[in-house]
C-alpha cells in the first residue's frame, strides 16, 4: 500500500487547507486510516481518524476546526483543516491500517506517507 499526501503550503493564521491522501496498491487492506503530524522537535501526535464504518475521532487540539473525510471508492482521505494556528505548523502525515478500528497511536498503523508541510504565520 503506498500513501501520498498533497494539500499543504503556506498560510496566515485564520486561513484554511484542505490535505488529501490518495491510497494505492493492495487497497483491499486499507481500513481505517488517520492523520498525524510532527513539529520540529516534537513527537508525532495524532490529529485525527476514521474507522471502517466511517466514524471519525478527533484530537482536542484540532475539534471544532479540523474535519476528517474519506472516499472510500476513490481510496482517498482527506483532512479539512479550518481556523489554521501557527501551533499547528508540522509536517502532517496520512496513515493507514489493516484492520477497521482506528487508534490515536502512531504505532497501531502500519502505512505512512511521505508527509506534507503546514507553515502557519502569525
Amino acid at each position: 500500500v503506498q500513501l501520498v499526501e498533497s494539500g499543504g503550503g503556506l498560510v496566515q493564521a485564520g486561513d484554511s487547507l484542505r490535505l488529501s491522501c490518495a491510497a494505492s496498491g493492495d487497497a483491499l487492506n486499507v481500513k481505517a486510516m488517520g492523520w498525524f503530524r510532527q513539529a520540529p522537535g516534537k513527537e508525532r501526535e495524532f490529529v485525527a481518524a476514521i474507522n471502517g464504518v466511517g466514524t471519525t475521532y478527533s484530537s482536542e487540539a484540532v475539534e471544532g476546526r479540523f474535519t476528517i473525510s474519506r472516499d472510500n471508492p476513490g481510496n482517498k482521505l482527506y483532512l479539512q483543516m479550518n481556523n489554521l494556528q501557527p501551533e499547528d505548523t508540522a509536517v502532517h502525515y496520512c496513515a493507514a491500517r489493516a484492520t477497521a478500528v482506528a487508534f490515536r497511536t502512531a504505532r497501531e498503523y502500519e502505512y505512512w506517507g511521505q508527509g506534507t508541510q503546514v507553515t502557519v504565520s502569525s
